[in-house]
């Protein structure tokens, strides 16, 4: 149902920038609290029709949604199963399916947006216009989509036990040898928040991190006008296996580093086990998706709602890559080569010694850029990947427009 202003009528929808609820009409502005969706009651008690109940079972070709009706301008609304907030694509005003919100459980608090949409834009350009190997076309980015999402979390406390054996390797060529240490203990988790939705991988929601949950208010549905959501629709043994699987991740990194003296280090056994506590709750976090095309793919960037952090890469130049580290090589072979010819020419170095140790120079001078140009473009091509997440941009596009 769209919540509309207490003035005009007009929809309104909640501001990053200054906290409030707002009409783009008259102007208007509220705390979110002090405003109330036109029909909610009514709203709270309506039940979604499945098409098979509408139509039978013989509509096999179609697939099954939920359609709700806009309160501005009577318009059919879609949504997909976990969607609680959404836009009408006739009139553009916010709906929030408030029997969505009281049929399924509630979030109890949510971090309201205060990054704009002009703001996650603008940091976007930030973080990619001044890199070499970007083309012109995407430093100046035209978006096909801007969404903002508020994402389902469960902020989870508890305990972690665990054990490893590790292995790793000491000393150089024919005198290494294999060495093994064994590491145990318990660590506490504490506001640990774990991404709801089964729709948005694990790994792209924890880049996003870190969120200051010190400003979590108590939640309430007008702060969703203007932007979509979903709700949490993983199960207990899903939150679990997460958060046992983020807990142990960070328990081996620590045994790793104390560990020391050795090298190609892994965790050859382990054993865990994750207690969480009963008082895990439930929150919307905020989250910018930022969807273009280049070249035939789809890229999504996203932006952490509250601190303005970018999470993604985007396509690069690979022949402008290819020809800045030829020319950085060459630069540096030549410099040094100088360097090493002036050397040499005053010190008394036998002619015979002097050319081979040059020619050694040269190739390690080459290949130290080499080396680094294969470090960057692998570290390019993991976020490139992020950013073309089929399942990120599944997400961020299942929403009307």
């Amino acid at each position: 149902m769209a919540t509309l202003c207490k003035n005009c009528g007009a929809p309104v929808i909640f501001d990053p920038k200054t906290q409030k609820v707002v009409c783009t009409v008259c102007g208007g502005s509220w705390e979110a609290e002090e405003i109330e969706a036109t029909d909610k009651g009514f709203e709270e008690k309506n039940r979604a029709v499945s098409m098979n109940d509408v139509y039978g079972n013989t509509a096999k070709e179609f697939m099954d949604c939920y359609i709700y009706t806009c309160g501005s301008c009577g318009g059919e609304i879609v949504i997909n199963g976990s969607e609680v907030s959404t836009k009408c694509i006739y009139c553009g005003s916010t709906s929030v399916v408030f029997n969505r919100i009281s049929k399924e459980k509630a979030p109890e608090f949510i971090l309201p947006f205060s990054i704009s949409k002009e703001e996650a834009l603008e940091q976007i350009n930030k973080t990619f216009s001044k890199r070499l190997f970007v083309p012109k076309e995407i430093k100046n980015l035209n978006p096909t989509a801007v969404r903002g999402i508020y994402v389902p979390y469960w902020i989870v406390n508890g305990l972690h036990s665990e054990a490893d054996l590790i292995s790793g390797r000491r000393g150089n060529g024919k005198s290494s040898h294999s060495v093994y240490c064994g590491r145990a203990g318990m660590m506490g988790i504490t506001n640990l928040p774990v991404d709801a939705s089964l729709m948005l991988s694990d790994e792209s929601s924890q880049r996003l991190e870190p969120y200051d949950l010190s400003k979590l208010k108590y939640f309430d549905e007008d702060y969703l006008l203007g932007f979509y959501s979903n709700v949490s629709d993983v199960t207990n043994a899903d939150l679990y296996e997460a958060v046992n699987k983020r807990a142990s991740e960070s328990f081996q990194n620590k045994a790793m580093e104390s560990f020391t003296g050795a090298t190609g280090k892994k965790v050859h056994f382990s054993r865990t086990a994750t207690l969480i506590n009963r008082d895990v709750f439930y929150a919307m976090l905020p989250v910018w998706f930022v969807t273009f095309d280049y070249q035939g793919k789809h890229n999504t960037i996203m932006v952490n709602g509250q601190t303005g952090k970018v999470v993604g890469g985007v396509p690069w130049s690979k022949k402008v890559y290819g020809i800045y580290f030829a020319i950085l090589a060459t630069l540096l072979s030549v410099l040094f080569s100088a360097g090493f010819y002036a050397a040499t020419a005053h010190a008394e170095v036998k002619e015979a010694g002097s050319l081979p140790t040059l020619l050694f120079v040269i190739a390690m001078f080459t290949l130290v850029p080499v080396l680094i140009g294969a470090a960057t473009m692998k570290k390019l091509k993991t976020q490139l990947g992020r950013s073309q997440s089929e399942s990120i941009f599944n997400f961020a596009k299942k929403r009307q427009e």
